[in-house]
Order: structure tokens, then sequence, then C-alpha cells
């Protein structure tokens, strides 16, 4: 059976005495919760932060993006092995507001997919379609693509070290989430699109659901069958929020 797993993206929010109070909150929130696994991806100047505060805890921390390159002249770029320096475990790559504010493209998210496989990291890989794209059945041509994008390059059998993520754009960052049925119909169409190629892998690869989802809607989502975890933006910045989800991750597992 497929562990549930909640990953909060705080995407650039935080501060070091708001990031303390909400990180120690979650500690101990999760707890005694031994059915989901919980990771926070923190902004890249608060990983030492969440190193000191995590470690030894059952929270996982990762970053929200990196390089391809593992060094070199990149004045600004963040680099997977600097990442793995900070204990990092998982690394979000593709998210939509990066591809639509910063013009990532499906080839650039791949090559960093890939880099992030090499430094021992696990890409949390985001695919997601737009409101009109949504609106013009379009939804399995985007995703499609997006996830062919790795298949393609590197063959099936590395999403045995990679997690998924479904993310519509419309539903990101605002109150509009994709109803659990609509979530299911998208990420049962992933996990048979993996099929085609390998059946095994297509079974054990953790697909998640990112896109408004709050403690409310959490369950309903959990309940669905191909739905194996959530990537949360707004929740993931309040204790309460954020516990209840995972709590609801590990009720439903």
């Amino acid at each position: 059976m497929r562990r549930k797993l909640v990953v909060g993206n705080w995407k650039m929010h935080g501060s070091i005495a708001a990031n303390k109070v909400l990180l120690e909150g979650i500690i101990k929130g999760v707890h005694d919760l031994h059915e989901v696994d919980a990771v926070v991806c923190v902004p890249y100047p608060y990983l030492c932060q969440a190193q000191s505060l995590l470690l030894d805890s059952n929270v996982a921390w990762g970053a929200q993006n990196m390089c391809s390159n593992n060094d070199g002249a990149i004045t600004g770029a963040v680099s997977p092995a600097m990442l793995v320096d900070y204990g990092c475990t998982h690394v979000i790559i593709g998210h939509s507001e990066r591809r639509n504010l910063f013009h990532e493209t499906d080839d650039t998210a791949a090559a960093r997919f890939n880099a992030a496989l090499a430094a021992g990291l696990t890409p949390i890989f985001c695919m997601g379609e737009s409101l009109e794209e949504r609106e013009s059945d379009w939804t399995d041509y985007i995703v499609g693509r997006q996830l062919d994008s790795i298949i393609r390059r590197f063959g099936p059998l590395v999403l045995e070290h990679a997690v998924l993520a479904y993310e519509p754009l419309w539903a990101v960052g605002s109150d509009q989430a994709a109803t659990p049925q609509q979530a299911q119909d998208v990420h049962d169409f992933i996990r048979r699109r993996i099929s085609r190629c390998n059946a095994s892998v297509a079974s054990a690869v953790q697909v998640l659901y990112g896109g408004s989802v709050t403690p409310a809607n959490a369950a309903q989502l959990f309940a669905m069958p191909d739905i194996d975890g959530v990537l949360v933006g707004r929740a993931s910045l309040k204790v309460d929020d954020f516990v209840g989800i995972c709590k609801a991750a590990n009720v439903q597992t």
C-alpha cells in the first residue's frame, strides 16, 4: 500500500521568529502520527533553521527549486549538492509558479528532475493545466506532455524514486480547489499513462494533489484511490491547518 505524504510548500513566506513557532508546533502536532510522512519545503535562507529544528523529529525538510548544475559560475543559483549539505530529502521541481513567472519549461524541469535524482534527492515533479486549458478539454494533453518530458528522456523506472504532483493552475493560490473526483480523474490518467510503459511503477509511484488544500477538504481527497497525498500551500503556514491535514492523511492510510 502506498503511504500518504503531506508536503508543505511555504513559497516566499517566513521569518526566523515565525518559522520557529510554526516548526515547533508542527513537530508537536505530528509526533504521534505514524502512518503519514510530513515534509516542509522552505525558502533557501531557512534551510539551516529547518535542519536544526527538525533534526530527530518525524518531519523531513526540502527546497522549492534548485539548479541542474552541481557547481559553477552561476550567480544566484543553488545546486542539488548544497541542498544535500543541509539535509534536504525532497525538492519541488516544475511548480506552476516557476513555469509561469520564471518561464521554466518542460526541458529545464526535466533536467533539474534528473539532477535531483543523481544527488539522492526525491524530486516532487509538478504538472497541471490552466483554467483555459481545462475548459478547452486539454487537461490530459497538458499533463501528459509534462509527464512525458520525464518518461521520454529517462524512462519510467526513474519514477520509482520520485513523487508526482498534480496541481491545476486554476486551483493554486485560490479558493477554488478541484473536487475530489476531478483530482481523482487526473491522478487516474497519470497512473494509466505510466502503466503503458511500466505497470509496477504506475502502481507504486506516489501522486499528490496540490491546489487550495485545507483540513476541510483533505479527508475527501485522501479517500480517492489514486490520491496518495497533498502538496499544501497557504495551509502549510498555519500549525493547526497543516497538522489537521496530516491527521486526515493518517486516518485514511
